[in-house]
């Protein structure tokens, strides 16, 4: 039986989700999210899951699998997407995955990005600057050595920020460097049949569909939300408190920032999120890409997927 695995790749609010329950619904198939923050339970407006009734008419993987104040590395990703795309295919079924964390992707296509062990004296000097200095402190260090991560790596990250500049002190190389490298791996899971497919839209619909997602998102209920997480008495970890949405609300309840100004935010640090996103995606080999925006609906992009994934 043919382990067949079709990937839907794009940046944040290009149309993955729907295209992906498209696919689904049509070969039958099951889908796993490639999703940092859907893997969060109680962020469901700003992290734009699936609604109940999709996750009842086609079985999700790797969505609310973790509470908000645990961590959650790419390793964990990887075992568990192996895991569910075993058992999917066990069941006779193809495997739609979507998603727009890269690393997660990566990690569980080409392997996990392998850089030097750990140097646990030298973590502990970093925590404790941390603590005296403060993590802008560590941040602006990693800023001054490796634009390029302090640009992707939130500066409330700390485990992302010392891993950071531990890999510098190590091997005298930026991390961003040693990525790049990686990025030349083959598949390791060659006895899956791949079909990476990318939907592209112009800068400019992009920004539009950010927009309209912000406001819906916002008419959804996404500020109450968000308050119930930052009041929660158990806390939200660093890693969920970056998402966002949630991060520039948290800074308007702590009283950093008007509502108006948060909003605002929201919509620029999803923009960045996006050309981020892009910048990935475009030193990915074996990408097929759709212009979405020459066929903005699902109904026009379905068939376009199953030429290329070979199940028209």
């Amino acid at each position: 039986m043919e382990r067949r695995i079709i990937v839907i790749l794009g940046c944040t609010a290009a149309g993955k989700g729907a295209l992906a329950r498209a696919v689904a619904r049509q070969l039958g198939a099951e889908i796993i999210s490639i999703d940092s923050m859907k893997i969060y339970r109680g962020m469901d407006i700003g992290t734009a899951k699936p609604s109940a009734a999709d996750r009842a008419a086609i079985p999700h993987h790797l969505i609310d699998i973790v509470d908000p104040w645990e961590s959650f590395s790419a390793a964990e990703f990887v075992a568990r997407a192996d895991r569910a795309a075993e058992e999917i295919h066990a069941r006779g079924r193809t495997v739609v995955a979507v998603g727009g964390t890269f690393l997660y992707f990566k990690s569980w296509y080409s392997g996990l990005f392998e850089g030097p062990p750990a140097d646990h004296a030298f973590r502990t000097r970093l925590r404790r600057r941390a603590a005296e200095e403060g993590l802008a402190s560590l941040h602006a260090e990693l800023q001054r050595i490796d634009p390029e991560a302090a640009r992707r790596i939130h500066r409330h990250d700390l485990r992302r920020i010392e891993r950071a500049l531990e890999v510098y002190h190590l091997t005298g190389q930026p991390i961003s460097s040693l990525q790049r490298q990686w990025m030349s791996h083959e598949p390791r899971r060659s006895n899956w049949c791949w079909t990476l497919v990318g939907l592209r839209r112009t800068r400019e619909n992009l920004n539009r569909r950010i927009n309209a997602r912000v406001r819906a998102m916002l008419a959804a209920g996404l500020v109450e939300e968000a308050h119930r997480l930052w009041s929660d008495s158990r806390g939200i970890g660093p890693q969920a408190a970056q998402a966002v949405g949630y991060a520039e609300l948290f800074e308007h309840f702590a009283g950093r920032c008007s509502l108006e100004e948060a909003v605002e935010r929201i919509k620029v640090h999803s923009r960045r999120l996006a050309k981020q996103q892009r910048t990935w995606l475009k030193a990915l080999r074996g990408v097929v890409w759709i212009d979405a925006d020459a066929a903005d609906n699902t109904a026009a992009l379905l068939p376009q997927v199953l030429a290329v994934s070979g199940c028209a």
